[in-house]
């Protein structure tokens, strides 16, 4: 009896093993720090933080733009800007740093540490461990009956899965970690300084600069899916900061009706498509709060793919209003991208806010104290109910009247 030809495997005991040999060449390189989406198929990556990776559907798909409205003092929007260059560094990826305010090597030294170990996942585990023995503790507790058939809430949106690393933002990375990585700059004066300003297609010359200097490393680098046997496949981060700034040369933040108005949209339609046709994906932070005419940040929202404000409560009644008192603002998700699909991949969550503890900074779902205490002083339940009324739609309903219960 002859010997199967497929596979070479011999039969034994009557029962044959086939195995089929796949060519080395057709098998897909998996590329570190990504994974295929379960919906739509596209490759995502982690934008540094879990909870918001699972806002977004999972992560941030390759090849597409997160921008991220500046809070009022750009003080958790620049947070989330280093997340995403932390993540990179800790996966291998190639990293683009660009920015007009700050030297890129003083960015890349005050990146959160990395925790390798399982410290922190221990420390999760124990809390979502002391939650749930909680929730248990007080089922026995006697509840409205409207509320009974209620599904149980989870207070982390990541709390199921989890895609990307954990940090401390209380530390910063070693400086032999960043040795190990490839990164690019661009600091805006410099490049003025070194080449004369130029001005095309109504663009200032800071974008046009900015532009040139991705577009070229995306093709000597072989970000474009060019050499993809000569070179091992890789991701290309980009981050921008503060996009749109007076420090860019743009005139958007000062003024109504600015010089070129449509200075900062070319931008990005370009900037797009750069990222469509490479492995990259690029996170850029932009100070809406400032940009005063609105119809510029409505064509900005449109032509990026992801969309995250950020409110915070420095300086706004919220800051010191009791309801408020375990978060420091509030997170808004205005634009997930559709990627080979008729519907957005986002969570049921909406009603999300931030908090910064001393190591962490994590996205949660908000959750406000109900006035249901008899110990509560009058004029405590006074001011919860005013602040009531400063809650936007959907954040939660409460009894607004001097009653505990209104029916």
């Amino acid at each position: 009896m002859a010997a199967l030809a497929t596979g070479g495997a011999t039969p034994s005991d009557g029962a044959t093993s086939f195995q089929r040999k796949v060519p080395a060449s057709s098998r897909l390189a998996a590329i570190a720090g990504t994974r295929p989406s379960v919906r739509h198929g596209q490759l995502l990556l982690s934008s540094g933080l879990p909870s918001l990776d699972c806002v977004l559907g999972g992560g941030l798909a390759v090849g597409t733009l997160l921008l991220i409205e500046e809070d009022k003092y750009g003080i958790y929007s620049n947070l989330l800007f280093k997340y995403f260059l932390a993540e990179g560094i800790v996966c291998g990826h190639n990293l683009f740093v660009a920015s007009a305010k700050e030297d890129p090597a003083d960015i890349l030294k005050e990146l959160p540490a990395p925790l390798f170990d399982d410290v922190h996942k221990n420390q999760v585990d124990e809390k979502e461990t002391a939650i749930k023995s909680k929730q248990e503790s007080q089922e026995s507790m006697k509840i409205a009956w409207r509320y009974q058939n209620l599904p149980k809430m989870e207070v982390s949106p990541a709390a199921s899965a989890r895609f990307g690393h954990y940090y401390d933002v209380s530390k910063t990375v070693s400086p032999e970690l960043l040795k190990s990585i490839k990164w690019h700059r661009f600091f805006l004066p410099e490049e003025m300084s070194l080449h004369p300003e130029i001005k095309t297609c109504n663009m200032t010359c800071g974008y046009t600069r900015l532009l040139q200097s991705i577009q070229r490393i995306i093709y000597q680098e072989g970000f474009d899916g060019s050499y993809p046997q000569k070179k091992q496949k890789n991701i290309l981060r980009i981050g921008i900061q503060s996009l749109g700034s007076v420090l860019w040369g743009d005139d958007i933040c000062c003024t109504d009706n600015p010089e070129d108005i449509f200075s900062l949209t070319k931008f990005l339609y370009v900037l797009r498509g750069l990222l469509r046709m490479s492995l990259s994906a690029c996170i850029i932070t932009v100070p809406a709060h400032l940009i005063q005419n609105k119809a510029i940040m409505e064509r900005v929202t449109n032509l990026s793919d992801t969309v995250v404000g950020l409110e915070s409560f420095i300086g706004s009644e919220r800051e010191t209003n009791p309801l408020y008192k375990d978060y420091q603002g509030l997170i808004h998700v205005h634009q997930i991208p559709r990627l080979n699909s008729l519907i957005c991949d986002v969570s049921g969550t909406k009603d999300l806010a931030f908090r910064l503890k001393r190591k962490q900074f994590t996205i949660e779902r908000l959750h406000l104290p109900p006035d249901l205490s008899d110990t509560v002083s009058r004029s405590s339940k006074q001011d919860l109910a005013e602040s009531t009324k400063l809650l936007s739609s959907g954040c939660g309903a409460m009894a607004i009247g001097k009653k505990h219960l209104d029916f």
